[in-house]
């Protein structure tokens, strides 16, 4: 029987029902369109740190390679056999990046055999031929450098993979000081002036006698170095173009005075490393060009430098030490 009472009840139940599927509905697409703006979250998130990652893989590469590498630096004039033999030498130093050569032969490039003489090697030798022969060609920013450690060293000078490689080692301990191989130190007179003394290696090693320089010849240094030699005084740059020496003199300010500031206190410029081999090639150069060692006035003019760069400064900033690092310690 029909109940007029009960079917409004069903309408009401009906209109309930279809009210209940609209709001399912629509709370289902609600929720579809939620789903999709998280994937496209996700999906546009996860492109950023790719797109991050890749374009930080280079950087990151680089700064690997700025603590785990060097860079040679060699400076020459006038001795192609025993630059030969000193590069030889050197290809087959671990860690090695690259090798810059300082070509101080104005008016000459390198021959074809240089160039050609080390191709089979995997190092890169860049030739940076200079306008004019300067002892200060060799600390130059050069753009080539990409590693924070320089190895410098004299075209004359043979030493052992051990020693170089023992050198880096302890670079990376002291990564703000000279390491080298070849002390020296300087002596105040009576009048005020200096004099420049070489350093007796035994008396040194039983501490009767104290180095206050490492010469760069044969030494490991940070590449920021280079910059701050440029940026010094004019007068400095005047005494070492005059003299044609005491530019490693000069670094050895340079860095005494950083170390100054960046750490507020007063530490020798370099570390001595005591090498197993080195030696000494500049007799043997074909072509008898002998350098500054040869000079009759050497010494005395290494005294002018150290009184002219204390006068330039105001200060004489090396410190002097005995530490001696040797590959038993």
């Amino acid at each position: 029987m029909y109940n007029p009472a009960e079917q409004k009840t069903h309408n009401k139940l009906d209109k309930f029902r279809i009210h209940i599927r609209q709001i399912g509905r629509k709370r289902a697409c609600l929720v579809f369109c939620s789903f999709l703006v998280l994937l496209l979250l996700i999906f546009a998130l996860k492109s950023f740190q790719f797109d991050k990652r890749e374009s930080t893989e280079i950087p990151d590469m680089i700064s690997v390679a700025q603590q785990e590498e060097f860079t040679l630096i060699i400076q020459t004039f006038k001795r192609d056999d025993i630059l030969l033999k000193v590069l030889e030498r050197c290809l087959v130093v671990p860690h090695l990046q690259k090798i810059i050569i300082v070509w101080n032969n104005v008016g000459r490039q390198p021959s074809k055999e240089l160039q050609e003489s080390w191709s089979h090697y995997p190092t890169p030798v860049i030739f940076l031929e200079q306008k004019i022969n300067s002892m200060q060609n060799r600390l130059q920013p050069f753009p080539e450098i990409h590693t924070d450690a320089v190895l410098l060293l004299d075209d004359d000078l043979l030493l052992s993979v051990s020693d170089i490689s023992f050198a880096f080692t302890i670079w990376k301990q002291f990564r703000d000081q000279i390491i080298g191989f070849v002390p020296r130190k300087h002596v105040e007179t009576p009048s005020g002036e200096y004099n420049y003394q070489g350093i007796s290696l035994s008396d040194l090693q039983i501490g009767r006698d104290k180095y206050s320089l490492v010469l760069i010849g044969a030494s490991f240094f940070h590449h920021r170095y280079l910059k701050l030699y440029q940026d010094q005084p004019k007068a400095m740059h005047s005494l070492v173009e005059e003299t044609q020496n005491c530019d490693d003199i000069a670094m050895n300010f340079v860095v005494s005075l950083h170390l100054r500031k960046l750490m507020n206190a007063t530490l020798p410029s370099g570390i001595y490393v005591k090498p197993l081999n080195m030696v000494n090639l500049e007799m043997q150069a074909v072509s008898g060009f002998k350098g500054m060692w040869f000079r009759p006035n050497h010494f005395k003019q290494r005294s002018y430098c150290l009184t002219r760069l204390a006068q330039i400064y105001g200060i004489m900033p090396l410190q002097f030490s005995n530490i001696i690092k040797t590959h038993s310690t």
